[in-house]
């Protein structure tokens, strides 16, 4: 099965390094992170996991729940968390799946054969509260992932979201945002108050409408 955007991310039930998790249940009304691991007691997957603990606040903020996942059992899950936490001088508190018989793995298309036949590759999804997969990443084995991209995307979905805007290229929040070509000028005049710069008739932009 290949997931693509768009698409509504399967529900599972699973084992975890928190007990029996039912994906669903545990997402509830929130946005989700989805992140696969090569395997429990990795260098970058221990700093990956480190460093998303440390956002636990900002992703609270931002609605969102983080969910990792390997290929490991729950024991060693749990055994690696000691060492996340000591080594990156934090506290894991989301789960990480245990996935031995990679049923999820297949199902999220998280095995790649030509980088490994037997551990899944170090790919994240964004899933809005519809359970709609909205980001897809996949990076090699070798290299660890840019969480403060992921927050900046977060932060776009939920502002393309709520307010019927794009953002641009290198865009962070507070900068100023796109108004889409299906929105016409007399009515984004009316639209965002805020007011609107016209580079072209099909490029427009308006200062952020939520700060």
């Amino acid at each position: 099965m290949s997931i693509k955007l768009g698409d509504i991310a399967p529900n599972f039930q699973a084992e975890s390094s928190l007990g029996d998790i039912n994906f669903y249940n545990y997402l509830g009304n929130s946005w989700g992170i989805l992140f696969s691991h090569p395997a429990d007691y990795t260098p970058v997957c221990t700093t990956e996991l480190g460093f998303t603990a440390k956002l636990k606040t900002k992703f609270e903020k931002r609605n969102t729940k983080a969910i990792a996942l390997s290929v490991d059992g729950v024991e060693d899950h749990q055994n690696w968390i000691k060492d996340i936490n000591e080594t990156q001088n934090t506290e894991v508190l989301f789960p990480i799946i245990a996935d031995k018989d990679r049923k999820i793995s297949e199902l999220y298309d998280f095995i790649h054969p030509n980088a490994s036949a037997t551990a899944t590759v170090r790919s994240l999804l964004i899933i809005d509260p519809e359970k709609k997969v909205r980001l897809i990443i996949t990076y090699p084995a070798s290299t660890g992932r840019n969480f403060n991209e992921i927050l900046r995307v977060l932060d776009s979905l939920q502002l393309v979201d709520n307010y019927q805007v794009a953002t641009p290229v290198n865009w962070e929040s507070g900068d100023e945002v796109i108004i889409p070509p299906t929105i016409s000028t007399e009515d984004a005049i009316k639209k965002f108050p805020k007011g609107i710069i016209e580079i072209k008739p099909y490029l427009r932009y308006t200062p952020q409408p939520n700060i």
